[in-house]
């Protein structure tokens, strides 16, 4: 078994979510959160960050840690499983331009609603419910700016 780690943010902006379209041969295809893989010598935080930023064109601000997904799943030469440790973010602006050299496609904000039905994984759309659910708390309490 080959065991992998990522990193990945839920960046909001004005209560809308930031989404990346993935289109790969028309064989992977869906809606997404961002995410990527850990480099060496980088720290979970740095990678969520780095990995919004080449993935959306988006420099997020790390709000706090919302959770761990784990999933796995087969390659050809074995299988994968993967961590994935997401953050929320903040972002300062709607704009996004997807990363075409990764098959992102489109991006975008979406309201809670919109953005729970796009997503692709039911993993994600556990992270986009805690992570809001985190956000409408800090925002009740005027610790969201």
């Amino acid at each position: 078994m080959i065991e992998a780690v990522s990193c990945g943010g839920l960046v909001i902006y004005r209560g809308k979510i930031l989404l990346l379209y993935k289109n790969f041969n028309n064989r992977y295809e869906g809606w997404v959160l961002p995410k990527g893989t850990v480099e060496e010598g980088e720290s979970h935080e740095e990678t969520a960050l780095r990995e919004v930023r080449e993935e959306a064109g988006v420099s997020g601000t790390i709000v706090e840690y919302i959770d761990k997904t784990i999933y796995s799943f087969v390659v050809p030469e074995d299988t994968v499983s993967k961590e994935v440790y997401w953050y929320l973010m903040r972002s300062n602006c709607y704009d996004s331009k997807p990363q075409t050299e990764e098959y992102f496609r489109d991006s975008g904000y979406y309201k809670y609603h919109e953005a729970y039905h796009l997503l692709k994984f039911d993993n994600e759309r556990a992270i986009l419910e805690k992570g809001y659910k985190t956000y409408k708390q800090l925002k009740r309490a005027q610790k969201w700016e």
